[in-house]
């Protein structure tokens, strides 16, 4: 597998090192320089979901890895299913929460952590990731107690929900988290400074979990995949699918795998007040405002790092943007919406109730609808109970986590205090 670097084509990278490195020069992102047509689509959706997610991955990858050691990769990532669910004639909910920390993030953080030991060559890393939710969990989780790689995780202090903090802000062990004083998007630039250090990045050995690492995107094709298989013939044909978006690194997983061949209508790209996307497909003009916090806060993004890897597959692809759906939905919104699935059997939170308003504003006659619900609802149980007047049990994982201390560190946003604490964990 080879890949290129968005910002500076000259400079292409194998898988392997596209997984270790996470980002080019110039922060630049990597991406394929080849999109297999997969054949046969409808046989390989009678595949189960491990197997036809590591035939998906072995296509891409290539001959770097064998067939084998890919899908021992699947499937000790894989470890839980991507159900749909009706909730109303011709609309479905993806279901991406059944894994260890209840978020989509698992598949992504689990395939990379399973990525990263199979290509690694000895020596310590360091993966550094910010994080403004989901995240955090997924990556501390799938990387917690792995020899020689030590995972410092960036969070805005006090804009993530309790319980989401909880479940990987009390891990220990090899797991650092630094509640920084600012946003998101700070964040994300002071993950952005540590790549630009080229002396830092050699002292540690830098890298990235979010979802600009390839490694990440590549896993999160394969739901897309899985819950086409879930519906028959008649129903993916005119499938239309709904995204909440932030940093949208999900939708661009799922016009990779529009591109392999799965026969997705269209997507709607759905944001919150963050709404720097819709605003730009509807304008022509990229004005990301300051972050403001909502009820739906893993995607207070404004400036998503993602997106140049959409206008490069839709330019690459001969997609006009302005095929690309999109909605900003309002806390508000979101609530009614919490409320009306509520009202029809099916629980939800605000960022899967964002996507399934856009969805029901968009969807015409004949359409099949499916919308990403990409978080157990118990994760956002404060917003979700103070909606419905409801007290929602914590599963498991979250309920073990509640109990426990937080072990973060309070930090300030400033570079020099993060390279110190980054030395610090070695």
């Amino acid at each position: 597998m080879k890949l290129y670097n968005i910002k500076e084509n000259d400079e292409q990278v194998s898988f392997g090192q596209a997984v270790r490195q996470g980002l080019g020069r110039n922060q630049g992102l990597f991406f394929p320089t080849d999109i297999p047509a997969l054949d046969n689509i409808d046989a390989l959706l009678e595949e189960d979901f491990v197997t036809r997610s590591s035939k998906i991955l072995s296509a891409l990858i290539g001959d770097e890895l064998s067939e084998s050691q890919v899908s021992q990769m699947v499937d000790t990532a894989f470890q839980f299913p991507a159900p749909i669910k009706s909730v109303k004639d011709g609309t479905y909910a993806l279901e991406l929460f059944h894994g260890p920390t209840l978020a989509f993030k698992d598949f992504g953080g689990r395939f990379m952590a399973q990525s990263l030991a199979t290509v690694s060559k000895g020596g310590k890393i360091t993966i550094l990731t910010a994080t403004s939710g989901d995240t955090g969990a997924a990556v501390a989780h799938a990387f917690y107690g792995m020899a020689d790689i030590n995972v410092v995780i960036l969070y805005p202090k006090g804009k993530i929900s309790p319980l989401q903090e909880k479940l990987f802000c009390t891990l220990g062990n090899n797991i650092h988290t630094v509640a920084i004083d600012g946003d998101f998007d700070d964040c994300q630039a002071l993950v952005k400074k540590a790549f630009d250090d080229e002396a830092l990045r050699q002292e540690i050995g830098l890298n990235s979990a979010n979802s600009i690492n390839i490694s990440r995107l590549m896993a999160q094709i394969c739901y897309y995949f899985e819950a086409a298989a879930q519906m028959s013939k008649s129903e993916r044909e005119n499938l239309v699918i709904s995204v909440p978006s932030g940093n949208f690194g999900n939708l661009t997983a799922g016009l990779l795998a529009k591109a392999l061949g799965l026969p997705i209508k269209r997507f709607i790209a759905a944001t919150n007040a963050n709404d720097t996307v819709p605003r730009y497909l509807e304008t022509g003009k990229w004005d990301p405002k300051p972050t403001v916090a909502t009820t739906s806060n893993a995607m207070d993004v404004s400036q998503p790092n993602n997106w140049p890897r959409i206008e490069e597959l839709c330019q690459r692809e001969g997609w006009g943007l302005d095929t690309l759906g999109s909605a900003a939905v309002t806390d508000e919104q979101s609530a009614a919406s919490v409320k009306e699935l509520h009202d029809s059997g099916y629980l939800c939170e605000p960022h899967g109730a964002i996507a399934y308003r856009a969805l029901q504003e968009q969807l015409a006659e004949g359409e099949t609808g499916l919308f990403l619900c990409t978080a157990h609802p118990a994760k956002f149980k404060e917003v979700v109970d103070d909606i419905l007047g409801t007290d929602i049990e914590l599963p498991g994982p979250l309920a073990k986590h509640a109990a426990m201390d937080l072990l973060s560190e309070d930090l300030a946003n400033d570079f020099d205090l993060l390279k110190t604490v980054l030395r610090k964990v070695q």
